[in-house]
């Protein structure tokens, strides 16, 4: 995280706080005895990895899910000795040598990859290496078969070199709000786990999103994956309505210019905006190549003291234009809100997602580190 500096041209503002208060919240909702694994991949969504994990662990979380090496690696550096799982796979010895020297737990997704893990936990000949299984259910992505699930459990447990922890699948339709398929996946998950001669004893099995988590405590079992909602945004909006989650992120930038032109004038590439009265325009410093999404142009407000301002004309790589011939107040070096609260309203990823055909994941991991985080 970084100091802010009034020089500074544009940020991300980030509330450990509220992810703090979030996890708290979301613990909570929790049936009894389901613990609660933070998701802090893709930097913390656009957080800031490391922030988020130390927020999530001081509100509850009991574990931190990854999709990288890099990424568990660099929590590992930073002191986090929480157990960390990867989420992506790791086909390759080395990686997964990285993982058993730092207790970073792979996620395998068959036999072969469990026979490569032993392999390497032989080789180094150290204590046995934790991992998980993956099932695919009905993403058709990552996982074994799930019908083929139990025989493979039964498989790994007998490699004498590894430590099966945890059974996990991923739920493909949760933040649907006619969704049925959900209830099919938890019925193919827990068949596997029945079918097991121990019932899965000594297994931390988990399915559950955000929106799992959020929809049925049917979906807890062992233990949730929380992405979004750690963020303080709802997976969909028939979603957690009734939680007081709290946004965690804020993207801010200066003025750095104002220009007077008169009525009729094009603004931006290709003119798709032409002024119809005499305006004034409001240079902001900040663009696409910081994450503000090109296919926003001309959809998205900028907030001043609480007063909206329209984006008018292309968004450009490091600049946007505001209209600002209402506001009279607004002058070089001032702070506008493009995500975030000020003034009282409020400008959301769900906002953005919802005008350009994305979702709010996307939004948030779009922002990129030439804007510096800053806590708040």
């Amino acid at each position: 995280m970084s100091e802010l500096s009034p020089r500074q041209r544009a940020w991300v503002e980030v509330s450990p706080t509220a992810i703090e208060a979030n996890c708290r919240l979301l613990c909570r909702r929790l049936a009894p005895g389901c613990q609660l694994m933070a998701v802090v991949k893709a930097d913390g969504y656009g957080h800031g990895a490391v922030t988020v994990a130390t927020a999530a662990l001081r509100g509850g979380a009991s574990s931190l899910g990854v999709a990288t090496l890099q990424e568990g690696l660099e929590l590992r550096d930073a002191g986090i000795e929480a157990p960390v799982l990867i989420l992506s796979a790791l086909p390759n010895s080395e990686d997964l040598r990285h993982c058993l020297e730092r207790r970073l737990m792979p996620t395998l997704s068959s036999l072969d990859e469990a026979n490569t893990a032993a392999a390497v936990a032989a080789w180094r000949g150290t204590e046995r290496f934790p991992v998980q299984l993956k099932l695919d259910t009905g993403m058709a992505r990552l996982g074994s078969e799930w019908q083929e699930g139990a025989q493979l459990v039964q498989s790994i447990r007998a490699l004498p070199q590894l430590d099966l922890v945890g059974l996990y699948s991923h739920l493909a339709c949760a933040d649907e709000p006619e969704d049925q398929f959900t209830h099919v996946q938890l019925q193919r998950f827990g068949s596997v786990i029945e079918a097991l001669p121990d019932g899965g004893r000594g297994l931390c099995c988990h399915l559950a999103n955000s929106a799992g988590t959020l929809q049925d405590p049917r979906f807890h079992l062992d233990m949730v994956r929380v992405g979004l909602a750690l963020y303080g945004q709802s997976p969909a909006e028939h979603l957690g309505q009734d939680l007081a989650l709290q946004p965690a992120l804020a993207v801010k930038a200066r003025v750095s210019l104002i220009r007077e032109v008169p009525s009729g004038s094009g603004v931006s590439y290709g003119h798709r905006f032409v002024t119809s009265r005499p305006s004034r325009l409001a240079v902001i410093a900040i663009g696409y190549a910081d994450g503000v999404v090109r296919a926003l142009s001309g959809r998205i407000d900028v907030l001043h003291r609480g007063r909206r301002l329209p984006q008018v004309g292309n968004i450009t790589m490091d600049q946007i234009i505001v209209d600002a011939t209402d506001v009279e107040d607004l002058t070089v070096g001032d702070s506008v809100t493009l995500l975030g609260e000020d003034g009282g309203d409020r400008i959301s990823p769900q906002d953005w997602s919802t005008r350009c055909g994305s979702i709010p994941w996307e939004i948030l991991c779009g922002f990129k580190h030439r804007l510096p985080r800053v806590e708040i």
